[in-house]
């Protein structure tokens, strides 16, 4: 008998407190996210709403925004679905226990605290993705250590001597996220005490750098980590094995290689020396392969159990997560030809495709994960409502396809009025005329995002009841959580 079958899964007491924490802390963040992300989007329909006062004009409220949705909201789910998964698939109990639990969440919350009260006041680095400044950069440095050390930890004194492929985008992740960071934060403040610090980069060194670091936090942050999750939580929930694993660990090692190439795509029509645009064009393209491989692994895992897309709304969400990130890993590379990129870059098709990923792609798993998850936590025999899980998948789809066919159509035609010549060699629009034909589409953005914003609040009521221990008595939707499960700690 190996060491793994001598230890019975429920003889483990999992460290799942923290866990608990961090669930309702994604859950909080990302309502708050999407809140702010309503009301940024309504002022640039009807700029009034700006209210005329510093801390309310969208300049310091959109990073507010992109942090809570991506680091609050996102950071969040990433702790809790890592520290879930590589506690089972590892059969141990998290390295460091309940201590280093409390440390990770109350530190990750306190990095989002500083972050945010930064950008309303006016303190920031101006940098996409990084504008916290020296400060909140070194305090996230030693949260971001714990974390790897609790997880690391944890696969160390595993008592399954395979890791399951989930805990490997996990950790690629992870390590990924803390090279980028110490990488592109280099900075001297200004004073001991001071507020304010210079990065050392300069020019275009300092470019190449920070989207070195932005588009990576959008595939290790965005990308390899919420792989992670559908690695775990898509086979638990259609209750089928991952459809090809050697796929899984082709597709992790080839995106790991590619995604670190591709951040100079953003940097086409710069400074930046020409071969270097053609590098990051190129491993962009070479991208569409491993992403659709994983995309393919995750939807295919549904063999056999098709049918459970009918009656299962959490499976549903997971789902189309997984054709949204088809979808935007198709739309990225596309829009990094130069050739597309001469059209869409600056326009709104580039807000339209970092939102088809954010909201389709990590928010849906993210939904479908935060399903799953609570019941189990709070052993409960199901949620309280899974028709609530129906009205909100539909309402937040909604949502998200108004968003993004807007933002499409509004950036295409963005770029095609701002490269508009007449028969003199004039331009045929000035800017304001462009300003002006966003009008209805920034409407129309906001619309959407205020349905997504009202799916969440569905799901908020909805795990509110479940954790109170209430049940809705809907026959046809009753699917309890398996009792082996639960006993399972699962």
């Amino acid at each position: 008998m190996t060491a793994a079958a001598a230890v019975p899964p429920a003889a483990i007491a999992y460290e799942d407190d923290c866990i608990r924490k961090f669930t309702i802390a994604t859950v909080f963040w990302g309502v708050v996210g999407f809140l702010v992300g309503v009301i940024i989007a309504l002022q640039l329909a009807f700029p009034v709403l700006n209210l005329d006062l510093p801390w309310t004009t969208f300049g310091r409220l959109r990073p507010v925004h992109t942090s809570a949705v991506i680091f609050a909201f996102g950071g969040n789910a990433l702790f809790a679905t890592s520290l879930y998964c590589v506690q089972r698939t590892c059969r141990a109990r998290l390295f460091g226990g309940s201590g280093m639990g409390s440390f990770l969440f109350w530190g990750f919350q306190l990095v989002i605290v500083m972050a945010a009260s930064g950008y309303v006041l006016g303190i920031t680095q101006s940098k996409e993705y990084a504008e916290p400044e020296w400060y909140v950069d070194l305090w996230l440095t030693v949260v971001w250590v714990g974390y790897l050390i609790a997880f690391a930890g944890t696969i160390m004194k595993r008592k399954e001597p395979h890791i399951y492929v989930a805990n490997w985008f996990f950790l690629a992740f992870i390590l990924t996220i803390a090279v980028l960071h110490l990488g592109n934060n280099v900075s001297v403040p200004v004073s001991l005490f001071g507020t304010k610090s210079y990065i050392i980069w300069a020019g275009v060194q300092d470019a190449m750098t920070q989207w070195w670091y932005g588009h990576n936090a959008v595939g290790f942050f965005l990308t390899a980590g919420f792989l992670g999750m559908m690695y775990y939580f898509i086979p638990k929930q259609a209750e089928r094995p991952v459809y090809s694993y050697r796929l899984s660990i082709v597709h992790f090692w080839t995106l790991i290689f590619l995604y670190i190439w591709a951040g100079p795509h953003h940097l086409h029509y710069t400074a930046l020396p020409d071969w270097a645009q053609t590098l990051g064009m190129v491993f962009s393209i070479m991208l569409w392969m491993p992403s659709w491989g994983g995309m393919i692994n995750g939807i295919m895992t549904l063999s056999g159990a098709w049918d459970k897309l009918r009656t299962d709304p959490i499976l549903r969400f997971m789902v189309a997560s997984v054709a949204f990130y088809g979808m935007s890993t198709f739309e990225g590379p596309m829009m990094s030809i130069k050739a597309v990129n001469s059209l869409s870059h600056y326009t709104d098709w580039t807000i339209g495709h970092v939102h088809s990923g954010a909201l389709g792609w990590v928010a849906f798993v993210t939904f479908g994960c935060v399903y799953y998850l609570v019941p189990r936590l709070w052993n409960r025999p199901r949620l309280y409502s899974l028709r609530f899980v129906t009205y909100h998948f539909w309402v937040a789809t909604i949502g998200i396809v108004l968003y993004i066919t807007a933002m499409w159509i509004s950036g295409i035609m963005q770029g095609l009025m701002w490269r508009a010549y007449d028969s003199y060699g004039f331009l045929q629009y000035s800017f304001i005329e462009t300003v002006e034909a966003m009008h209805p589409y920034y409407v129309i953005r906001a619309s959407g995002g205020i349905l997504f914003l009202l799916g969440a609040l569905i799901m908020v009521y909805n795990l509110i009841k479940t954790i109170k221990g209430d049940i809705r008595t809907e026959t046809a939707f009753e699917q309890p959580v398996g009792a082996a499960a639960m006993r399972a700690g699962e």
